[in-house]
């Protein structure tokens, strides 16, 4: 049984109009995640100016560590197809 070549790309096509729509999927929790790491970040320097220096110390590891799901969810379409 043999596959037709226009079968063969259109299912190349489909999978990776999938892999674009699973990283725009994962992208969505991570922008909020930084949004709302920088927002807070700002409100706590602003009731606590003393300890903006450890604040803004927490704030850059919660973003290092939520971009990395962003990057985590723009490798893995490549990885799994």
């Amino acid at each position: 049984m043999s596959l037709d070549a226009g079968v063969l790309a259109s299912t190349t096509i489909t999978i990776s109009h999938l892999g674009a729509l699973g990283y725009g999927l994962a992208a969505i929790g991570p922008g909020i995640g930084i949004g709302l790491v920088f927002g807070h970040a700002i409100e706590a320097m602003a009731r606590q100016p003393e300890a903006s220096g450890r604040i803004q110390q927490y704030m850059w590891i919660g973003f290092a560590l939520t971009e990395a799901l962003a990057l985590i969810g723009f490798i893995a379409p490549f990885v799994f197809s």
